[in-house]
């Protein structure tokens, strides 16, 4: 969760297994995308990108903001370089 410590305007929320960004808080300043270890954070012009957007616009809405780096799940490692998470693993937990 580094990303959540350096993001000046707190725009992270968090669900029970993920994270997302609330675009209309996000002002793309690009800090957090060096921090995420699993390179989980695009920019909204990427291709296929539409998915995601409507995601992080549907939970940021739901669950609670997040500002301070918490620890990550103790068996967090084994999932980094895993295909298919989301459809694996998403659920709409609050």
């Amino acid at each position: 969760m580094d990303c959540v410590d350096v993001c000046p305007v707190d725009c992270f929320y968090e669900g029970k297994n993920m994270l997302v960004i609330k675009p209309d808080e996000c002002i793309d300043c690009g800090v957090c995308e060096p921090e995420c270890p699993v390179d989980a954070i695009k920019a909204d012009t990427e291709p296929e990108s539409d998915k995601w957007l409507e995601i992080n616009k549907k939970y940021s809405e739901i669950w609670p903001n997040i500002s301070e780096k918490k620890d990550p799940p103790s068996d967090h490692k084994k999932y980094k370089d895993e295909q298919n998470k989301f459809e694996k693993y998403f659920k709409e937990n609050l």
